[in-house]
């Protein structure tokens, strides 16, 4: 896997990543970590065990439940994790390296947490092997443990950009021939999802020739989870298209209500930054709830769209709510679509 931001005390060995042999190895993702971060979370996991010479038949896996979900054990762990404590008490009965492999770790029980970290403590970390993954940070006392007697990776979140930049790799890996349409394509069909893209690119190995868009777009239906920010990144550019499209994309997924959350607040910021008499007492009016990124795109921004268009914008969204909440579902997306293309007027 290429274009993935590791940390701390991992290197890159090649199309890989490789924590030196390290007993203990704790991999924490976003927490709202997508299919492609997941997959690259798992897939380190088991490199790292693989090059610590653990058999993949003796890796014990265990999937976390969620929180309030999966079977009450004897003690005070759930059954679900009950394996891994003989597994860390005993070590290899044969003198074969183990491994223990702990998905989901942020999603144990406090009283898991702490039963987990005194058998880390005192295991024998040289025979079993243990990969601790996290969709979010692990808590405190396995981050601890992982500096003194381990190691730590850090997944962070992929966005469109190294997204683009993972395509562009794993094409030229593949020697795929792709034109600028199809991986544009590609992008719009699967989004961030590299997980879902890999099985996409393996399909198209069985093509010769230039990979057009059309190509693409004929034979992958799939719509992307779009995020709410970039569909407001495009309507502050006044882009109706990619608005649109991408409002499409998220309705797939997501309810209309949460799009016009992330309208109002978009508009919540530029109404702010509008009003505000410097750059700094804007940062203190938002409290701290957007990236300096965001902060810098608001505040340049803030002389462009006019104060009667914030106020047009703002009854829209009232009416566009009313809507949604009282009116049939057939209603809602032209609605939704007719409010896209007035803000990216009013704001582009």
């Amino acid at each position: 896997m290429s274009q993935w931001r590791v940390t701390l005390r991992a290197f890159s060995v090649g199309r890989s990543y490789y924590v030196g042999h390290m007993a203990l190895l704790v991999i924490s993702g976003p927490s709202n970590a997508g299919p492609g971060e997941r997959e690259q979370m798992l897939e380190l996991a088991s490199q790292h065990l693989e090059k610590t010479g653990v058999a993949r038949e003796q890796v014990v896996r265990i999937d976390v439940p969620g929180r309030g979900a999966g079977e009450a054990g004897e003690g005070a762990v759930r059954a679900e994790l009950e394996p891994m404590i003989p597994l860390l008490q005993s070590g290899s009965l044969f003198s074969e390296p183990e491994g223990l492999e702990l998905v989901d770790a942020q999603s144990m029980q406090k009283a898991e947490v702490e039963t987990l970290t005194e058998l880390l403590e005192s295991a024998d970390l040289g025979s079993t092997h243990v990969v601790i993954v996290s969709a979010g940070a692990v808590p405190k006392a396995l981050a601890n443990i992982a500096k003194g007697r381990g190691s730590t990776i850090t997944v962070k979140k992929m966005w469109e950009r190294q997204a683009s930049q993972w395509l562009n790799a794993e094409a030229r890996e593949r020697d795929l021939d792709l034109d600028k349409g199809a991986s544009d394509a590609l992008l719009q069909r699967f989004g961030t999802d590299t997980a879902s893209m890999g099985r996409a690119l393996d399909q198209l190995e069985e093509f010769e020739g230039k990979i057009t868009s059309q190509l693409v777009l004929d034979r992958f239906k799939n719509r992307p989870d779009e995020p709410p920010w970039q569909i407001t990144d495009a309507v502050g550019k006044g882009d109706v298209g990619t608005a649109l499209r991408r409002l499409s994309d998220f309705l797939v997924h997501g309810h209309p209500l949460v799009y016009l959350a992330a309208l109002e607040g978009d508009l919540k910021r530029r109404a702010l930054a509008a009003a505000a008499p410097d750059q700094e007492t804007f940062k203190v009016w938002v409290g701290g709830r957007s990236s300096d990124r965001q902060l810098a795109r608001f505040w340049s921004q803030r002389g462009r769209v006019r104060e009667s268009s914030l106020r047009r914008a703002q009854e829209a969204l009232v009416r566009a709510d009313r809507v949604i909440k009282t009116q049939p579902e057939e209603m809602h997306r032209v609605t939704l679509e007719r409010l896209t293309v007035a803000m990216c007027r009013w704001y582009g």
